[in-house]
């Protein structure tokens, strides 16, 4: 080195600090880089996303060029400083030691923690320009990688710490694609979260959380006077209702209103119309899930079905707007009476219908009342106290003080509920 002016052998020192800082930025880039991001793009004909995701399909080959190319370096600006130091001070120990604190400063300083920061605050950008840099780096270097790499493996089985191949490690699950999609932020509207966190529990929903309740289902007798029939029709806010004979439990069939237009401006509707006119009713078991059901009502071309126990009792009624509202939230309604969305009041109180599903309570006031067993807060009522309850008697489920303000035909019609002090 005594040929080399002491300039030159500082801006070899320079240089080399350079190219440790890109190996360094490098590393931190394509490892904190969004694979699925780089996807995207990859998808989209960026070269560099290409380039990028195929090199982090190959993280030891990658690793091993990069921290090659980095430990070649730091070793070359370490003896480079001490040559320096030599010429500048001569070969005391304090000039040796004062040169290895000045390099790890610098190496650290400018090779580590500056490259690196950057390499993670701009990941995504740069890890698309770096790999055309390691991609030909890689490929001169193969051989001595692939030799290195050798003993790497080895060492790994040998540990029992072999990585898995492919790109499971890149693979979200669904908790974790729940966390992205709430973490998402401005990107997505709050409308369109929603939407998006419910499908996350379409497996987990069956069509008996949201039907609507045997009780509660519009239905006509058949065998009724045609004059009440005529009625009850012209009063009914759905346009298919449920046709039994004799026995509510007994449905024969489902009719479709629009299907008595001609008959109903004629005058001519009787029983026997009534009869041709219905459709046979589609049967669900209960446990049947809400996506696997819309699936059914698109193949078999339905858009309502009765909901039966494991017995074949009926249980319920569901329809193709029940499973799109729990979707889509509420949006629409025929009914005339429904009055406006659950929700606490300046008391933290609110009141409810016994009927409600625990589903709808939890969504809309923030509880957490259980979902394992009754579906409705009649249901939760009766179970926890094994009883009928009388009006005015209290009771504290999960946390939720409710009031009983109204029973009627051996069921809890309102409750009033009280908001828990961790809501």
């Amino acid at each position: 080195m005594d040929s080399i002016p002491l300039s030159a052998q500082f801006g070899a020192l320079a240089l080399l600090l350079a190219f440790s800082a890109f190996f360094s930025m490098s590393e931190t880039a394509m490892m904190a880089s969004n694979r699925h991001r780089l996807r995207h793009l990859a998808g989209q004909g960026d070269r560099g996303a290409k380039l990028a995701l195929d090199l982090l399909g190959r993280t030891d080959k990658m690793l091993g060029v990069i921290l090659l190319g980095n430990n070649l370096v730091n070793a070359a600006a370490a003896t480079l400083v001490s040559v320096i130091a030599i010429e500048l001070f001569g070969e005391g120990k304090w000039a040796l030691s004062a040169g290895t604190l000045l390099v790890t400063f610098a190496i650290l300083v400018f090779s580590e923690i500056t490259p690196k920061i950057l390499g993670a605050a701009h990941a995504d950008r740069l890890a698309r320009v770096v790999a055309f840099l390691l991609w030909p780096l890689l490929r001169v270097a193969y051989p001595v990688v692939w030799f290195v790499n050798l003993f790497v493996d080895a060492l790994l089985r040998l540990l029992h710490l072999k990585p898995k191949g492919g790109d499971e490690n890149s693979r979200l699950s669904v908790e974790e694609l729940r966390s992205l999609v709430v973490d998402s932020g401005s990107f997505i509207p709050q409308q369109h979260q929603a939407i998006l966190l419910n499908l996350f529990d379409l497996e987990h929903i069956t069509v008996a959380d949201i039907m609507t309740p045997r009780g509660e289902i519009e239905a006509i007798d058949i065998a009724a006077p045609i004059d009440e029939i005529k009625a009850q029709l012209a009063t009914s806010y759905h346009t298919r209702v449920a046709v039994y004979e004799d026995d509510p439990a007994n449905i024969i069939g489902i009719l479709h209103q629009r299907r008595l237009l001609a008959e109903a401006f004629g005058g001519e509707i009787d029983h026997a119309i009534l009869r041709e006119k219905m459709a046979a009713p589609y049967f669900i078991p209960a446990a049947t899930p809400i996506y696997t059901q819309l699936q059914f009502f698109r193949e078999n071309r339905q858009r309502l079905g009765l909901v039966v126990d494991e017995y074949g009792e009926i249980e319920g009624l569901v329809t193709l707007e029940d499973i799109i509202e729990e979707l889509v939230g509420k949006f629409t309604t025929s009914q005339a009476d429904v009055g406006n969305p659950l929700a606490w009041d300046t008391d933290g109180q609110v009141l409810a219908d016994g009927s409600v599903g625990l589903r709808e309570l939890n969504r809309m006031l923030g509880l957490d009342l259980p979902l394992d067993g009754p579906r409705t807060l009649n249901g939760l009522i009766v179970e926890y106290l094994q009883d009928i309850p009388e009006m005015g008697v209290s009771v504290k489920v999960e946390g939720v003080p409710m009031e009983i303000v109204q029973t009627q035909d051996r069921k809890v019609k309102m409750v009033r509920l009280h908001r828990p002090s961790a809501a």
